[in-house]
């Protein structure tokens, strides 16, 4: 049922297009962990959200193969901006090109480093934040994006839920970071925050 459920979901929203569709399937072919990258369904609720948000500049933590930061730069108005971090240098050989070559290459600036080094050195203006990266380190991401949030703005966190091990009593260091974080932002009264079970947890943050 549940696999039914999301093929039928899939049939009745937006289509990704071609060249997502062709990012996803490189990405399965040549990746070591494909489950890692966005997807239909959640790319389609990123684009959705920025067209509502409307940021002028979004921050990524966790490139990737790019798909979610395509995915985001559909729905970016002229003159808006992605600056995405990505920590393994090995994955720019692969991401690169299909940013570069991609139509939305002209509002996307793709960076290799730890996001927590360089963000803070680059003193970025921005109104929304997409969380993906390191699950050990969400904490300090949220510590780090947070302050340099204006109000209203959005942190967005991605594998909230973890396949559901943030039920457990695990010493798995990923799995303790996701429940620090959750735990974290859930105490956080200076922020409203909802989390949506798409995919593997989407915690949609608003700064108050």
């Amino acid at each position: 049922m549940e696999e039914a459920i999301g093929e039928y979901i899939l049939r009745h929203i937006d289509e990704e297009g071609e060249y997502l569709h062709a990012l996803y399937r490189d990405t399965n072919i040549k990746l070591l962990r494909p489950r890692m990258a966005s997807g239909h369904l959640q790319g389609r609720l990123l684009k959705m959200l920025v067209r509502m948000i409307r940021p002028k500049n979004i921050v990524e933590i966790g490139t990737y193969s790019g798909y979610s930061a395509l995915s985001m730069a559909e729905g970016l108005e002229e003159g808006s901006m992605i600056h995405t971090f990505e920590i393994n240098d090995e994955q720019e050989d692969f991401t690169r090109p299909w940013i570069e070559n991609s139509a939305y290459a002209d509002k996307i600036q793709f960076y290799i480093g730890d996001a927590l080094e360089l963000v803070p050195q680059m003193n970025l203006a921005f109104e929304m934040a997409f969380v993906d990266g390191d699950k050990r380190k969400y904490t300090d991401y949220y510590d780090m994006l947070l302050p340099r949030l204006p109000h209203g703005g959005y942190i967005i966190a991605d594998n909230t839920l973890w396949d559901g091990h943030v039920l457990e009593n695990s010493r798995d260091r990923q799995t303790t970071g996701i429940q620090m974080f959750n735990e974290q932002v859930a105490a956080d009264n200076r922020v409203e925050k909802v989390i949506l079970p798409v995919r593997d947890g989407l915690t949609i943050i608003r700064k108050k």
